[in-house]
């Protein structure tokens, strides 16, 4: 299949049947996360893997008791920076380096240009910004999902204070901005599964300037 043929498969399923991925297929998923783009490639985020039952159950409650949470066989939570500071930015520019095997210093005038821009910008702008970057994420996870024929439901629907509560996210400097469950659609419990994938049209949808 191509990349257009996987994206019609794909729907956001409304009942899941309990089955679990296997490890290879999460893997890959978390594997497109990773590689993911990002602003500057800092990557402004964490992505909680979840799949213990009890805890899916306290999930459960907080996410208007939709039932994908429960019924998954794994649960992302991206959850971005509550705001930049220089540890941060600093820790992934010398690891950046590191890892390329280049001088810690070379990126020494970017990284300042970037804190100085940054560090003018309100806590809100940091926190929408960063809540971007794992969006971008997102996007790549439910694009590899349908790849290996898992299904996955992008979720807002969320009490945001009450997860952070639940999963300390608070204390890791961190922000819960979407879920998204992983598992195998309940074809004859989900009302969606056969519906028409809806879409506006392309002439509503694109402006093309020659």
């Amino acid at each position: 299949m191509n990349l257009i043929d996987e994206l019609n498969w794909r729907y956001a399923t409304k009942k899941m049947n309990g089955e679990r991925i296997s490890d290879e297929q999460l893997a890959y998923i978390l594997d497109a996360i990773q590689l993911s783009p990002s602003s500057s490639g800092m990557q402004q985020y964490k992505v909680l893997v979840i799949s213990n039952k009890e805890l899916l159950q306290k999930i459960q409650p907080i996410a208007m008791n939709q039932s994908q949470v429960v019924d998954c066989s794994h649960l992302l939570v991206f959850a971005s920076w509550d705001k930049y500071t220089k540890e941060k930015m600093d820790q992934i520019f010398d690891y950046t380096l590191d890892q390329r095997g280049l001088p810690a210093n070379m990126m020494d005038d970017y990284r300042k240009n970037l804190w100085d821009m940054y560090s003018q910008k309100t806590e809100a702008w940091h926190a929408e910004h960063t809540a971007r970057q794992a969006y971008i994420a997102l996007g790549i996870a439910m694009v590899a999902a349908a790849e290996q024929k898992v299904d996955a439901t992008p979720m807002e629907g969320f009490g945001n204070d009450a997860l952070d509560e639940l999963l300390n996210l608070k204390e890791q400097g961190l922000k819960s901005q979407v879920l998204l469950p992983l598992g195998f659609r309940a074809t004859d419990k989900d009302w969606l599964v056969n519906m028409k994938k809806v879409r506006r049209p392309k002439e509503e949808l694109f402006i093309t300037l020659d």
